[in-house]
């Protein structure tokens, strides 16, 4: 295991370059469920989320598991970014992520609130810190219940079984 900030700049830079274009992916994808007048952009939200990152990141194993950690650090960003929207203007600031087939927690039709989102897996944290950071993997980062297995040191069956849990329990968490 590494970290980041102690990595030589060779191999910084290397693990940056590595990563970057998935992140980048993923960031077009958080944002494309944004509201239309979104000041955020792709690049923005990346280089937002390396400059958190480089402090507060602890042991790095391996490309994925950085891109996992990056895409919690771009989804804490965008809730900040949330969070001061809305202080700025009464009932602004809410963002909206689809979610994909992968994770039914609401109706299809309807968008998701990334902010009471943000609150049930704070909420689901306190009682199982597990399949919160399993939510976050998936749902945030797009990991493969491989590739959360793999970032987590857990077999694939405790993930499908934790995500499924995970899913039930945000759905009616959602929906209340």
């Amino acid at each position: 295991m590494m970290h980041i900030a102690t990595l030589a700049p060779p191999s910084r830079q290397q693990l940056v370059s590595d990563a970057y274009p998935q992140l980048r992916r993923l960031a077009r994808r958080f944002l494309m469920h944004e509201n239309s007048g979104h000041t955020l952009q792709a690049t923005a939200l990346v280089h937002e989320a390396f400059l958190r990152m480089i402090d507060q990141t602890g042991p790095v194993q391996d490309t994925g598991h950085f891109v996992a950690l990056a895409s919690q650090m771009m989804r804490r960003v965008l809730i900040n970014h949330a969070l001061s929207r809305k202080a700025e203007k009464r009932g602004g600031g809410q963002l909206h992520e689809e979610l994909d087939d992968d994770l039914p927690v609401a109706a299809e039709s309807r968008g998701v609130d990334v902010l009471a989102l943000d609150q049930a897996l704070l909420e689901l944290r306190g009682f199982d810190e597990r399949q919160a950071q399993i939510v976050d993997l998936r749902f945030f980062a797009g990991l493969s219940i491989e590739e959360t297995a793999e970032a987590m040191s857990v077999s694939p069956a405790t993930v499908k079984r934790d995500w499924l849990t995970a899913k039930l329990w945000l759905r009616r968490r959602l929906n209340d």
